[in-house]
């Protein structure tokens, strides 16, 4: 077990914010997630202090970028124009919010996935993908032997599979998890990894312009998803994903269009506490 302090930092906000679907809130103080082949539980412990499964050194290698605990979210709080209500109300429900950065091959598939979906819809069909062929994750013995921690929700974890292991799939296969008209998108973007076509290296070399025109030539990715790959997975956190809840905000509180340029380079992390408030919060305040 590992403990420490940490500001602006919200495991259950940040479970609920519909950036990942293998995050889940197990009760007010207690949050589970599966990432990079580990299973990981947070604990709240009060006072800004957390307390993880796992060791230090595996805090830090993996859960210490994997939460972006490096970058100033006070500080973008505070960049917040004070004028712009509906964005100040936002920033103070949200915080605590953190922007992930995901496995790569995981989030397109995942937000491949997600097109015309609900989150439920979604978590459950990365689940039975991961199930069908990703290796079983074990849960730490300090989530069992530590009275800080509680019993995980489920039985049985697994791991999102490596492209090798999704490009084996049948058409049928992915069928059969719900995959549906996504199931070639999948197909192709497991065959373009697994060949060596895409690298998680050769895209994050390439700068905004270059990774949002490499992303959205791939087969079955559009505009939405290529932003939420590039803010959720390659950190370029000036993107401003716009699905239908976004654009409620837009339409009802900017005009029609949010003025991305007002916040360069953090906008895509402005746009999670809007996302979360609209979703989570009362319009109505």
């Amino acid at each position: 077990m590992y403990k420490t302090k940490i500001n602006f930092f919200n495991p259950y906000k940040i479970a609920l914010s519909g950036q990942a679907f293998r995050i889940a809130p197990i009760d007010g103080t207690h949050t589970e997630l599966v990432s990079r082949g580990k299973y990981l539980q947070i604990a709240d412990l009060g006072e800004s202090v957390f307390a993880f499964s796992c060791g230090e050194e595996e805090f830090n290698n993996i859960w210490h970028n994997y939460f972006d605990l490096g970058r100033d979210y006070e500080g973008i709080a505070r960049s917040v124009d004070p004028g712009d209500d509906f964005l100040v109300k936002a920033t103070g429900f949200g915080s605590g919010i953190r922007i992930l950065k995901q496995e790569c091959f995981e989030t397109v598939i995942s937000y491949i996935i997600s097109q015309r979906r609900s989150i439920p819809s979604i978590t459950t069909c990365v689940d039975r993908l991961s199930s069908l062929c990703g290796g079983e994750v074990p849960v730490p013995d300090e989530v069992f032997k530590n009275d800080i921690f509680v019993s995980p929700l489920k039985e049985k974890y697994y791991a999102f599979p490596d492209a090798s292991r999704v490009a084996e799939l049948t058409a049928d296969d992915l069928n059969r998890i719900g995959a549906g008209y996504r199931t070639p998108y999948i197909m192709r973007a497991a065959q373009d990894f697994n060949s060596g076509k895409l690298t998680y290296e050769g895209l994050d070399s390439l700068d905004d312009d270059e990774l949002y025109k490499a992303l959205t030539s791939m087969y079955g990715v559009g505009v939405k998803v290529a932003n939420c790959i590039m803010l959720f997975s390659f950190a370029r956190t000036g993107r401003f994903p716009v699905d239908v809840w976004i654009k409620r905000i837009e339409d009802k509180y900017y005009g029609g269009k949010f003025d991305e340029t007002r916040y360069p380079g953090t906008a895509g992390i402005l746009q999670q506490f809007m996302f979360y408030y609209i979703r989570k919060g009362s319009l109505e305040e």
